[in-house]
């Protein structure tokens, strides 16, 4: 097992990406503990691993709120003794934010994905590696998007969110590293399989196209003409997240399957 003895927090585990990467941690032997805004979603995903053999426990943690992760932090470290991984992949909701030109985009909206990716990622990230530290090791994650890199319409601050990300990714691996701790990210793009996407699809009214003809054209954007699955993201986390990867940190793993060139 990959992960076998590690301690693990995932934020955004009630979302689909959140979801499958906690899955896949426990899968390979790691200790799970799972937080979301809200508990039932990630209730649901704790069951799962639970009944699958794993040892996942739930909590409701506002990844915003940074007294609610510091507190959530401390349990961890009372109930396993240390934390290995934090693996951040909240999301919010893309109604209101996306489908708006930027030139008629008022601040407020533009500036809200922003503010929410980049302060969640920033909190969790830096309160983490307060824990991590002292034991000089462990393992920063999060999730970005293609946006990040590429021109996009209708995408409002959703770009720029994920481009701080990326940028935080490397000054985070730049200062931490020396201390053994590791910081990478993950950029998929375009999983029909969430609803994510459904979302994007909606907000974004695509004219005169159907779901399946929208889902046939990201698959067509990529290099094997098929868009890559959640399974395929969190079998890419576990590695990222294990000893193996030893020698990766302070980049973005692009998953894009071609869609953008490195």
């Amino acid at each position: 097992m990959l992960l076998k003895d590690k301690v693990a927090v995932v934020y955004g585990a009630g979302g689909a990406i959140g979801g499958a990467v906690a899955r896949a941690f426990a899968s390979e032997g790691a200790k799970v503990f799972l937080t979301g805004r809200s508990s039932a979603p990630v209730e649901v995903v704790a069951k799962d691993i639970v009944s699958a053999g794993g040892s996942a426990e739930a909590a409701e943690v506002d990844a915003l709120d940074e007294q609610a992760v510091d507190g959530h932090l401390r349990s961890v470290i009372d109930q396993a003794g240390r934390v290995d991984i934090s693996f951040n992949a909240i999301g919010i909701p893309d109604t209101g934010i996306l489908g708006i030109p930027l030139a008629e985009l008022d601040v407020e909206r533009f500036s809200l994905p922003i503010a929410a990716y980049t302060t969640s990622y920033f909190l969790t990230a830096r309160l983490a590696a307060r824990h991590m530290i002292p034991n000089n090791s462990g393992v920063i994650m999060t999730v970005s998007a293609l946006p990040a890199r590429m021109g996009s319409r209708l995408n409002g601050g959703y770009g720029p969110a994920q481009a701080a990300k990326e940028a935080l990714t490397r000054d985070l691996s730049a200062e931490l590293a020396p201390q053994g701790i590791r910081v990478v990210s993950l950029r998929p793009h375009g999983i029909p399989e969430t609803s994510t996407m459904r979302e994007v699809f909606d907000a974004k009214a695509v004219a005169g196209m159907t779901w399946e003809q929208f889902a046939g054209y990201l698959a067509g954007t990529t290099h094997p003409r098929r868009v890559q699955t959640l399974v395929e993201v969190a079998n890419m986390a576990v590695f990222m997240a294990s000893d193996r990867a030893s020698g990766m940190t302070g980049t973005t793993v692009n998953l894009t399957m071609g869609s953008l060139d490195d």
